[in-house]
């Protein structure tokens, strides 16, 4: 019997990092291919394609160099992959999962994942995590569920995971929600049906779009400045449940009235609200002068969403988008 077929892209991050000389700080370096050689049982399990894209840490990936990956994902499911996974740094990861999951056109999965002890480190992650992205990938009941990452034996819905630690193994989580699946004695055990998606088309053009945070006392420069500066779109990570300053409340009303402002929360998990707080600057007073809500959405997560929608020219479907969320 044929084995699947299953693709492997490598872009860099700490799954493939080491130190060039003692005492030094680790950078990416090792290939996917070499990564694939620690795990001889994948071999068993699927016929797999796997190429280095890029050896770069995350932070310096951009949307631009994912649209590319993007493309070399779409053309392993024309050529007959029934998965891809992609392994990358996870200072971005939640990002990355997002931008692809929206962009997504297949019922084959494409699973996300990395490692937060690097290749050199005594009990590095990244193999174990790589064989169970792969597993995720393979596994029929991941089919119509878009993008996921897998770390740490559990699996992540795109448009919910969050890096939540700076160096914890336990370092993704899904706030309110929690992971959608688990990885249990080699067997992708999902909690959940998959959820409805709405799929964007391609953009056509690169959009600006900045992502401002709320604090104690901010003043209002740069805010006033947005337009000017040329930023098609803005998104706040704003107080509580969505909240900002008077001050900040009085630009914004101009803002929107320009281009569009999405306000989030900062607090790393729960929603915005609707009709809860009717002070200067609270989510009702903010709506009324144009700003959306993000809902569960954590700020990065719109940000991404609003620069895809300008990108294609669907900036008018925002609401519909978030309202999913």
């Amino acid at each position: 019997m044929d084995l699947p077929k299953l693709a492997i892209a490598a872009l860099g991050g700490t799954v493939s990092m080491q130190a060039s000389h003692a005492g030094e700080g680790v950078i990416p370096t090792v290939s996917g291919e070499t990564l694939l050689q620690s795990l001889p049982e994948l071999s068993t399990l699927a016929r797999i394609n796997v190429e280095t894209l890029g050896l770069l840490p995350s932070a310096s990936l951009d949307f631009e160099f994912l649209l590319s990956v993007l493309h070399w994902a779409n053309e392993q499911i024309s050529q007959g992959a029934v998965g891809v996974v992609i392994t990358q740094g996870t200072d971005t990861l939640e990002e990355t999962a997002t931008f692809f999951d929206y962009l997504w056109n297949h019922n084959e999965p494409l699973v996300m994942t990395g490692a937060m002890r690097s290749a050199a480190q005594a009990g590095a992650d990244g193999p174990a995590n790589l064989q169970d992205a792969c597993r995720v990938a393979l596994a029929e009941n991941s089919r119509h569920r878009g993008v996921q990452v897998v770390m740490n034996g559990q699996i992540h819905a795109a448009n919910a995971v969050r890096k939540i630690d700076s160096l914890a193994l336990q370092a993704f989580a899904s706030p309110v929600s929690g992971p959608v699946g688990l990885l249990i004695e080699n067997t992708v055990r999902y909690l959940r049906p998959p959820a409805q998606r709405r799929v964007l088309p391609m953009p056509q053009r690169c959009a600006k779009v900045a992502l401002l945070e709320a604090s104690l006392s901010a003043d209002t420069l740069l805010l006033e400045n947005i337009v000017d500066l040329g930023y098609d779109g803005l998104v706040i990570a704003g107080f509580g449940a969505g909240h900002v300053s008077a001050q900040w409340a009085a630009v914004i009303e101009g803002i929107t009235q320009k281009i569009p402002v999405i306000v989030a929360t900062r607090t790393g998990s729960g929603s915005t609200a609707q009709c809860s707080y009717g002070f200067i600057g609270g989510e009702m007073d903010l709506i009324r002068k144009g700003a959306a809500m993000a809902g569960f959405l954590c700020p990065r997560k719109p940000r991404i969403l609003l620069w895809l929608l300008i990108g294609c020219q669907r900036q008018g479907d925002l609401a519909r988008y978030l309202k999913d969320e």
